[in-house]
């Protein structure tokens, strides 16, 4: 007996409301790829994704659905299965507003959130073209050098995402969830103003009673609601559970290099209601 109320993959996605920002894990973070179906079938719009720090198929599966209006991000790719197409359409096209970025400022931005401060400095873009593109980072003097006034930093805006939504190995009774290494997922919930998460399986006790499994561990203090959905993340890969299918990756690459020959693989990828239990 679980000590919380689950929730439906469906009901996950009626969360995600038109023109929110979204958080948007790795795809070595737990892609929630059940939900993602949901979204693009609820018509879902003006999405803002705000990813940590890169996306793969989710994010280009968005933007070829027609749900995105904006992003940020390190980079858009498929990985060894080439480039993001339909993401590669909409920048040539102008079809939605990039905002560039770099890892390191993508967590900072959510670091400052997580601290209830209004902004997190950093050295590391200085001399890059980054911030030039980017009105809402500013370069100042470094307010703590008392012996010069020409060292320059940039402060980079908190960011509150509306929702993240990501998908784990188990959860436990209480609804502690399981994140392992994947630190990030910790910093984007400490950052959301909802969470939610997608699970392989629900297990019989508390993570907390044990130290190692409690380091490893989101508590269900920054989780709003646990779906149950087996293979979740399918076709991208979840650490300890199963592998990226290369097939079906390859496959979508292919046809999502042309928006008719997606639109044709997202139909028939939804009639096969591959993520039953939603």
């Amino acid at each position: 007996m679980v000590n919380f109320t689950q929730i439906t993959v469906k009901e996950i996605a009626k969360e995600v409301k038109d023109n929110c920002l979204l958080g948007i894990p790795a795809d070595y973070s737990g892609v929630p790829m059940s939900v993602t179906i949901e979204i693009i079938k609820n018509n879902t719009k003006g999405l803002r994704l705000y990813c940590l720090p890169l996306t793969t198929i989710q994010g280009d599966m968005l933007i070829g659905a027609g749900c995105v209006s904006e992003i940020e991000t390190a980079a858009v790719t498929l990985g060894e299965y080439g480039q993001a197409p339909r993401f590669q359409d909409a920048v040539e096209n102008s079809k939605i507003k990039i905002k560039d970025s770099t890892c390191p400022a993508l967590h900072a931005q959510l670091q400052a959130t997580e601290k209830s401060v209004p902004f997190m400095p950093l050295r590391g873009i200085l001399g890059s073209d980054l911030y030039k593109n980017r009105n809402d980072w500013s370069v100042i003097n470094n307010p703590m050098n008392s012996k010069t006034n020409d060292e320059k930093i940039v402060i980079l805006p908190a960011v509150q995402l509306d929702i993240l939504i990501f998908h784990a190995s188990k959860a436990d009774i209480n609804g502690n969830v399981q994140i392992g290494r994947r630190r990030e997922l910790a910093t984007l919930a400490h950052a959301s103003k909802k969470v939610f998460v997608t699970v392989e399986e629900i297990v019989d006790e508390d993570f907390f009673d044990c130290e190692l499994k409690a380091a490893a561990t989101l508590s269900s203090l920054y989780v709003d609601g646990i779906s149950l959905a087996r293979n979740g993340a399918w076709p991208c890969g979840l650490t300890n559970c199963y592998e990226i299918d290369s097939n079906e990756m390859s496959k979508y690459a292919k046809s999502a290099k042309y928006q008719e020959t997606f639109d044709e693989y997202m139909r028939n990828f939804i009639a096969r209601n591959y993520y039953s239990n939603i």
